[in-house]
């Protein structure tokens, strides 16, 4: 039951909520019970924003707009509430290209929901009622607490997957991501199609991915080694990449992001890979200045014209909520 003891009724609420970047799945076989296991980086720059206040009927406005209405029906079925609020949406990451932008919207509009009613619950709650975390539960920990998360993997029973660890992320490193607006990465009934049709996860695949991770990535992170935690993404993106390559025809779902980022391997950036299904690329750079050459370099060749270029840091903070 929600917790309507733990939070005072407020007039209005905002919310901006950081964008996440999903950095790879650890076992989709679920031989010991569990399938996905994620890994996910909280970034700035792709931030959701939004404002919510009382209102006689449910309204709206601004992009995605209608997603929101839908998370707020949701949301307010979930918590025993009437749904009657305006969502008024400043900013949201662009959508389907491997962002999360869909599960921190519709975090933000359930928690502002609840706010407004005086209810206090947990993102992993609220992600329930709005039905997020159907695979991966990174989502809900950068909602919660940004940086760097891992995820547990999810029950064959059901519920959303356990944070099991969250680590902040080196502030001085930068990731460049490589976007490409006429592509979008497989959602909706596609994904789950995709899931179904893929071959089969190996646990000597599995095992590979999860000692990158234990032995490699988290050691790295922990003592901000920015070789080794490269070095880790960099071989999971090439496992993950072949394996999911039959349903995004190739490594990369956009083959133009795929040749940016052979121009930035060229460079001796090994750090590589594609979040989520894409189409956005990215690369883990040791700096700054290095990282807005390259974007720059990129952003000149005449072969990327159709593409984008950021370079954005780690966000270690989750969703900030200011209440009026």
């Amino acid at each position: 039951m929600p917790d309507t003891a733990g939070a005072q009724r407020v007039a209005a609420v905002e919310i901006v909520a950081p964008a996440r970047l999903h950095l790879g799945f650890l076992d989709l076989g679920g031989g010991l019970g569990r399938r996905f296991g994620s890994l996910g980086l909280a970034i700035d720059g792709f931030d959701t924003r939004l404002r919510v206040t009382r209102a006689e009927a449910p309204d709206a406005a601004g992009p995605d707009a209608k997603r929101a209405r839908d998370y707020l029906a949701l949301a307010a079925a979930g918590l025993g509430v009437l749904p009657n609020a305006r969502v008024t949406i400043a900013a949201t990451s662009p959508p389907h290209a491997g962002f999360g932008s869909g599960t921190q919207l519709a975090l933000a509009v359930a928690s502002a929901l609840a706010r407004l009613n005086g209810i206090s619950l947990s993102a992993t709650d609220l992600a329930a009622t709005v039905g997020r975390g159907a695979r991966s539960g990174i989502g809900v920990g950068i909602f919660e607490r940004g940086g760097f998360v891992l995820d547990g993997g999810r029950r064959a029973e059901g519920g959303i997957a356990p944070i099991l660890l969250r680590l902040p992320f080196p502030s001085a490193w930068r990731v460049l991501l490589a976007l490409d607006p006429e592509h979008r990465g497989l959602h909706g009934q596609a994904e789950s199609s995709a899931f179904t049709a893929l071959p089969r996860f190996d646990e000597a695949l599995s095992g590979r991915l999860c000692r990158e991770v234990l032995l490699r990535l988290l050691p790295g992170l922990v003592e901000q080694d920015f070789a080794a935690v490269s070095l880790a993404i960099g071989a999971m993106q090439r496992e993950l990449g072949d394996y999911f390559s039959g349903a995004q025809q190739g490594r990369y779902t956009s083959p133009r992001v795929g040749d940016a980022l052979a121009a930035v391997a060229a460079r001796g950036i090994v750090g590589i890979g594609q979040s989520s299904w894409g189409p956005t690329g990215l690369a883990l750079i040791e700096n700054a200045a290095q990282a807005e050459a390259i974007a720059a370099d990129l952003g000149a060749d005449r072969r990327f014209a159709a593409l984008q270029f950021r370079v954005v840091a780690a966000a270690n903070r989750g969703a900030e909520v200011i209440a009026a």
